[in-house]
């Protein structure tokens, strides 16, 4: 295993690499100007010059490429143009935010997805399949911000069981955080979860499909047991590689979900950044996105070859 990841991390650098790269020069191709935005629109071209200066602008582009390359090995981002502080210390105060939210929609996408791939593949009664391909339909149908909105008139404004949007610290009111944070995890976690949903299902009708099933179903072992112990387990490798990749559709999905149910996440952070065309919060707040699903599948790989040794000896 260890000469398996040995092997995968080269490639994992390059695509950070090439990540940081596309980042820095998209972000220059964006209309506006982040000097002209802090100097005010009656300000004069000397000003905005003195402005671009000292936030080095003016220089040539692979420079300042080089420079926040170094500064990234270095650990220190700088502070930020045009939001106030440093870019450190914006990242670290929406990253627990959005960290949360995207660990409680993984924990939906896992559980909601086993149901729904279960039970579409095992469940006997016809309209349970039925009502179990009609949600996932719909859930990768409907957008996050009509599926959000939906949530927040049945469960908050109809029943009232739930608060609309906000964020509670988890660490200072558990059971407060909690119901805070069922509504926006879960918009974010049913796209994927149907998916995950679809993909086990398939996986364990064709498991429940071999020879070696029939023959132990005709021996009289136990469906469930079957399902447990054989066709799950066999259906999984596939599975864990596409959990991994919907936790990058996880994050991306963040920030809309953010904006809907107004969590201080970093999908606020970036949208502000942009507005305000605030390059060193952009640029090291995507780059650590590519980074963490870089992570992750590299974390997925890993576990698919535990799952499946022949991935190794590949």
């Amino acid at each position: 295993m260890r000469s398996y990841l040995i092997r995968r991390l080269p490639s994992a650098l390059l695509v950070l690499l090439a990540a940081s790269f596309l980042i820095f020069t998209i972000l220059r191709l964006v209309p506006g100007d982040p000097a002209t935005t802090l100097a005010g629109p009656d300000a004069d071209a000397a000003t905005v010059a003195a402005i671009r200066d000292r936030l080095g602008l003016d220089a040539p582009l692979l420079s300042q490429y080089a420079h926040w390359i170094g500064s990234l090995l270095t650990g220190d981002l700088g502070p930020s143009y045009a939001i106030g502080g440093q870019t450190a210390d914006l990242i670290g105060d929406g990253l627990g935010a959005t960290t949360e939210l995207t660990v409680a929609a993984l924990l939906f996408v896992v559980l909601l997805g086993t149901a729904f791939g279960v039970l579409g593949a095992t469940s006997r009664s016809r309209w349970i399949r039925t009502a179990v391909r009609v949600t996932t339909t719909a859930a990768l149908a409907v957008p996050p911000f009509v599926s959000g909105v939906l949530l927040v008139l049945l469960f908050a404004v109809i029943l009232g069981v739930l608060p609309p949007g906000g964020r509670v610290p988890f660490l200072t009111a558990p059971d407060l955080a909690v119901q805070y944070l069922v509504l926006p995890a879960l918009c974010l976690a049913l796209p994927s979860a149907a998916v995950l949903g679809r993909y086990l299902k398939d996986g364990i009708e064709r498991g429940l499909a071999e020879d070696y099933i029939r023959t132990a179903t005709a021996a009289g072992v136990a469906p469930r047991r079957l399902l447990w112990r054989h066709a799950l387990p066999n259906a999984l490798p596939p599975v864990v590689t596409l959990l991994g990749m919907q936790v990058g559709h996880l994050l991306g999905g963040a920030v809309l979900v953010e904006a809907i149910f107004a969590w201080p996440g970093l999908g606020q952070l970036a949208e502000q950044g942009l507005q305000r065309r605030d390059y060193p919060v952009v640029q090291d707040l995507l780059l650590l996105l590519v980074a963490v699903f870089v992570l992750v599948q590299l974390l997925t790989d890993l576990v698919y070859a535990w799952l499946d040794p022949r991935i190794r000896w590949e």
